[in-house]
């Protein structure tokens, strides 16, 4: 399935690629923005209306279990593959993700390890996002054209990188994997509401907390290896034994994930259902806030 690609690439280096025509079959560029509700933000219509030259746009919405109920679960192989082979992307490909976000980071590193995940190690994320592309004034464009569909196929090596809420259940008793979610700490504790109706605030027992944007400096950048290494340290979650990242919907886990995979630690799994699964299916024990007379 090819070398593994470097997990972080400089605006730098993707323009200089682009300059040199070499964005193609070989070098595909996924715009992968995803906003929450209460962000009023389009990213389609944004995407159509500035976008690195050359990019196509990934719907993490659209490349999902939409049978399930909850937000842009794990697709299946062939949902994947055909999805991404619409965009032009063959096994060979090195896929570079980006978003629009203001963080500079939010949704594109759920897509670098969705591709992890169904056998694709080509890919890299971004690093700053199109929000630092466009502080250093690199190139935008306004057109798309859609790339020639090619072959891709999958092959899920590591299916345990996926945990399901009997998995967490059960560790709940266990404690075989350190449980970690990146929700901001006010919703965390339960004090803050979350952004979604009919679902409160809280944590799943035993977890710890590293609020995502926590991973990346002012800037939108990841931190540096040795500043990760020390958020975990701080954050008591021990880099040589299982982890398990959880957020609102499994989107912002995948940062802790790219960034364990940063510092050379195992490769974390993920809770795909996370929170909102969490609250709705857990018996009320199994659910801890510190909010009065909310739950």
């Amino acid at each position: 399935m090819g070398v593994q690609a470097q997990a972080l690439v400089s605006a730098k280096w993707l323009a200089n690629m682009i300059s040199r025509n070499l964005a193609g079959p070989r070098l595909r560029i996924l715009d992968s923005s995803w906003h929450l509700p209460e962000m009023n933000r389009d990213a389609k219509e944004e995407f159509a209306k500035s976008h690195i030259p050359g990019a196509s746009f990934f719907d993490i919405d659209e490349c999902a279990d939409t049978a399930s109920e909850f937000y842009h679960m794990l697709p299946s192989e062939k949902l994947f593959a055909d999805y991404v082979g619409n965009l032009g992307i063959g096994n060979d490909s090195h896929v570079v993700v980006y978003d629009a976000s203001d963080f500079g980071a939010f949704s594109c590193n759920r897509v670098w390890w969705l591709f992890r995940y169904f056998g694709h190690p080509q890919v890299s994320v971004l690093n700053g996002g199109f929000r630092n592309w466009v502080k250093e004034g690199h190139p935008v464009s306004g057109t798309y054209t859609k790339p020639e569909p090619a072959r891709f196929t999958t092959t899920v090596k590591n299916p345990s990188w996926v945990k399901s809420f009997e998995d967490i259940t059960k560790n709940i008793t266990t404690q075989e994997m350190q449980v970690v979610d990146m929700r901001p700490y006010e919703r965390f504790r339960g004090l803050e509401p979350e952004p979604r109706e009919g679902i409160l605030p809280g944590h799943i027992p035993g977890s710890k907390c590293m609020p995502f944007y926590d991973f990346l400096d002012k800037d939108g950048m990841m931190l540096p290896t040795e500043k990760l290494k020390e958020f975990f340290k701080r954050s008591q979650v021990d880099l040589k034994k299982p982890i398990c990242g959880s957020c609102g919907s499994g989107v912002t886990a995948c940062h802790m994930v790219l960034a364990a995979h940063l510092c050379g630690a195992p490769e974390p799994s993920v809770y795909d259902g996370s929170w909102y699964e969490w609250f709705a299916k857990a018996p009320p024990e199994h659910i801890v806030s510190e909010a009065k007379g909310k739950l």
